[in-house]
């Protein structure tokens, strides 16, 4: 693994043994979250299958810029951080953003340009509204715990376990993934549920792969349902899985989903 900086934002970074093909990926995570959770799987996969796969802390995150000031700062701001990375990569790359990282992508493609993008468990362009209802009717206590985690305070593993997984992880991998989640914007959440949704019309909508999870409690599958109409594309929808579909056992399943159609669309 390479770990850079570009322009003060932290990238991780795994590269081909031979040649990389000309379209690299770059990995936008979600929230509460770094780049490392891209680093666990997804980036080797991918370096192996011969792409330039990199995978970036938006600001406030991970080892970048701004965590002594993360409540300031704004889906807009995370959208200038993906495009200052894009700038210094070798070509313009295929954008695949989770959860709060889909929705960053999809207000990136409002003004800039991509080869294609992934949405995986987004945020879907109505905002998190209907999320956080439905979370705050069935999963009251899974609520609570994601505004204490968003605030900095401590909450159980167990809550880690139920936001993230629907098959079974080890207590020494969940441990180490609680260790390295960390706060919240406000602002970005804020952002995401009112004040800053995206315009699908002026968003691409060709080349666009949308991916959800069937025990997906904080994106449930309908919205990711919603997410693909409201681009005019299928939703791929993974059984017996959560939202960390990149953490999760059968990872390979949405990568190699994802690897088909990058292989499909010619990039």
């Amino acid at each position: 693994m390479n770990k850079a900086r570009f322009e003060h934002l932290e990238v991780l970074s795994r590269m081909p043994q031979g040649p990389a093909r000309e379209t690299p990926l770059l990995f936008v995570h979600g929230a509460y979250a770094g780049a490392w959770c891209w680093d666990e799987h997804f980036l080797s996969y991918f370096a192996a299958a011969g792409y330039g796969a990199y995978a970036l802390s938006l600001s406030g995150h991970g080892g970048s810029r701004g965590r002594e000031h993360l409540d300031s700062l704004s889906i807009a701001d995370y959208v200038d951080d993906v495009a200052d990375v894009v700038a210094k990569l070798p070509a313009l790359p295929v954008l695949i953003g989770h959860s709060m990282g889909g929705f960053v992508v999809q207000k990136y493609l409002e003004s800039h340009e991509a080869p294609g993008a992934v949405l995986m468990c987004s945020v879907p362009p109505q905002g998190l509204m209907s999320s956080a209802f439905g979370l705050m009717f069935s999963r009251p206590s899974l609520m609570k715990d994601l505004n204490t985690l968003m605030s900095g305070g401590q909450v159980a593993l167990e809550s880690l376990r139920e936001a993230l997984f629907a098959q079974p992880v080890s207590v020494d991998d969940l441990t180490r993934f609680y260790r390295l989640s960390q706060p919240e914007s406000y602002r970005a959440i804020w952002d995401m549920t009112l004040f800053n949704l995206p315009h699908p019309s002026r968003i691409e909508k060709a080349r666009l792969l949308v991916q959800g999870a069937e025990f997906d409690h904080l994106i449930p599958a309908s919205l990711v349902e919603m997410t693909a109409r409201t681009y005019g594309v299928e939703a791929r929808i993974f059984p017996g899985m959560g939202h960390g579909l990149m953490l999760e056992h059968d990872w390979q399943k949405p990568a190699r989903h994802i690897l088909e159609w990058l292989q499909k669309e010619g990039l």
